[in-house]
């Protein structure tokens, strides 16, 4: 674990040569002040030595001005390279999360994600820069102040410093409960996070159904979760904190007996009393910064563990012999697919049909029929249990997952808009596009002329999920997407349902120009908008119990008649 997380400061080592010898030198100023008070005290003022005393009264003043430099360097420099190292933690797990499987996403919550991206990730970047720094600085100072003492009186140095394995080995005693504390803290606090952005993102839905009451209950729990687990975590530390100040006040009272004895009986002088006592408060703040550390290493060891623990997901993996895929014609085919999500039932059971080049293939049927598992094992974002779905005639385990994707745009009724502008949004349909092309597919899309009347055209803000949109424009831009994308398969999972039946009836109108000589799989809701298709598959409950076109399936007075007549009638 040590190891993995040091290699994060690779690309920044001059930056912690630069803080690590700074610390260095800013110790080793504070190993010079009692020596001189030694002098001071027994030489320069008993013996009358004025100017000595000006000297080496000046010599402290440009040491302390040089470890005043050298606190900057620290403070500065030292928190940049925690900064740094953070945001590359933090670019990697970004990068990581675009890989890995929808089954993470599916068992993640987003309040969760987000916890770990920042919270933990702060953390970590508070203890890469003190951790290392303070130990070091810490070790320096103990290392120093021994030496220094050892000269003052080897003997009084040991009785102190019988007091230092005391201090660790209570340290590592009380170490795994508060690693067990804090890790729970941060599951708690990573729910709580889960717990507002939830709610937030919903917060229509929760005025609309006044349902207030029920989502603060909901928060209260999270919130009193967080609140226990926070508490068991800081009486550990507590424990902690109250074990190592005792022990350090002890061994304060310690020195203060046994150099007091020392002076007492002759054995050291006035000079070397006072140095003495100045080289233990030495000695004892490193050991207080180690106290106060110890909670910091804690929060950034947790956090590296969950930080680790996201990067060590498995991310979508092509199988070895799969290959991109160049031009497609853009016939799909399942052939006896069985799907289930991880832990539940079979959602889709031998399910056979052929999608073809140039043709709408509809899908329809009841809630939870297989109807978008399809379409996500069309994108394959999860592996099938049995069976094969093929493109152009090659099974698409045998296409690397990204040039098939490249192949396909989607249309869905939950259109993702992104916080930024409509000009951002509509080129995630294509990377690198240029205005001219944004503005075609707009054209297609027939949302042109809506955008050129606002103030600010195609740099207008839409916010978060697209609020300052109505339904009928997110949707229009998402076909101005797959426009750009000019795909030539495309998926339209139930895309018009959530409409109006004016604004159904003009976005048809784009979509049946964005079908136009593609493959087009069509989840619907309204069966009125696939009676044109040139096939539509019925499915129950996970398998196919009808296939033809809208006139042979009336025909048949099955599933499909039965379903028009309940639309109807209803």
């Amino acid at each position: 674990m040590l190891k993995r997380f040091f290699a994060y400061y690779k690309p920044h080592k001059k930056l912690f040569v630069i803080d690590t010898i700074c610390a260095f030198l800013v110790s080793a100023c504070n190993l010079v002040y009692p020596m001189i008070a030694k002098n001071i005290i027994n030489v320069y003022v008993p013996d009358k030595k004025l100017q000595l005393l000006i000297v080496w009264c000046v010599v402290l003043f440009f040491i302390y001005a040089v470890k005043a430099i050298l606190t900057y360097v620290v403070q500065y420099w030292g928190h940049l390279l925690g900064v740094r190292i953070q945001g590359d933690m933090r670019r990697a797990m970004f990068a990581h999360l675009q890989k890995l499987p929808f089954t993470y996403f599916d068992n993640n919550k987003t309040g969760v994600i987000m916890s770990r991206m920042i919270n933990d990730l702060f953390n970590i970047s508070e203890l890469a820069h003190h951790g290392p720094e303070d130990l070091f600085m810490s070790f320096i100072s103990i290392v120093g102040a021994f030496i220094m003492l050892s000269t003052i009186d080897l003997y009084l140095t040991l009785i102190v410093f019988i007091f230092i394995p005391i201090l660790i080995v209570f340290a590592v005693r009380n170490r795994k409960r508060m690693n067990e504390s804090f890790m729970q803290m941060r599951k708690e606090e990573a729910s709580v996070n889960a717990d507002i952005e939830t709610t937030v993102s919903g917060v229509r839905v929760t005025k609309a159904y006044t349902s207030a009451e029920y989502v603060q209950g909901r928060f209260d729990r999270a919130n009193k979760g967080y609140q226990t687990a926070r508490g068991r975590a800081y009486k550990a530390m507590g424990i902690f904190g109250a074990g190592m100040g005792f022990i350090s006040d002890f061994l304060y009272l310690a020195v203060l007996l046994a150099g007091g004895l020392f002076f007492y009986y002759g054995m050291i002088d006035t000079g070397e009393f006072a140095a003495y006592i100045l080289f233990i408060g030495m000695l004892l703040n490193p050991i207080r910064t180690i106290v106060t550390l110890y909670e910091e290493i804690q929060s950034g060891a947790t956090g590296f563990r969950r930080f680790c623990e996201v990067m060590d997901e498995t991310p979508e993996l092509d199988s070895a012999d799969a290959e991109p895929i160049g031009e497609v014609r853009g016939d799909i085919e399942f052939k006896d697919v069985s799907f289930a999500y991880a832990g539940k039932e079979e959602v889709l059971e031998n399910v056979s049909f052929i999608a073809e080049h140039g043709k709408t293939t509809a899908l329809v049927g009841g809630s939870g029929g297989g109807k978008s598992t399809i379409c996500h094992l069309i994108l394959h974002f999860y592996e099938l249990n049995g069976g094969e779905i093929t493109l152009d005639g090659i099974n698409i385990n045998k296409i690397t997952r990204e040039s098939l994707r490249e192949k396909i745009g989607i249309v869905a009724q939950d259109v993702f808009i992104f916080d930024g502008t409509i000009k951002e949004n509509i080129a995630f349909g294509k990377a690198g596009a240029t205005d001219e092309e944004i503005m075609e597919a707009a054209r297609r899309a027939r949302i042109h002329e809506y955008v050129k009347s606002l103030p600010d055209g195609y740099e207008t803000w839409v916010g978060e999920r697209g609020v300052q949109l109505s339904g009928g424009q997110r949707q229009r831009i998402s076909i101005a997407r797959a426009f750009l994308k000019n795909p030539p398969i495309l998926i339209l999972d139930e895309a018009t349902s959530a409409l109006d039946n004016l604004t159904e009836s003009q976005i048809q109108l784009s979509l049946n120009e964005l079908s136009a000589g593609r493959t087009v799989i069509a989840v619907a809701h309204r069966l009125s908008t696939i009676r044109t298709a040139d096939k539509i598959i019925v499915l129950e409950h996970g398998r196919v119990v009808e296939t033809g076109t809208h006139e042979e399936l009336l025909e048949k007075r099955g599933r499909y008649a039965e379903m028009l007549g309940e639309k109807i009638n209803g």
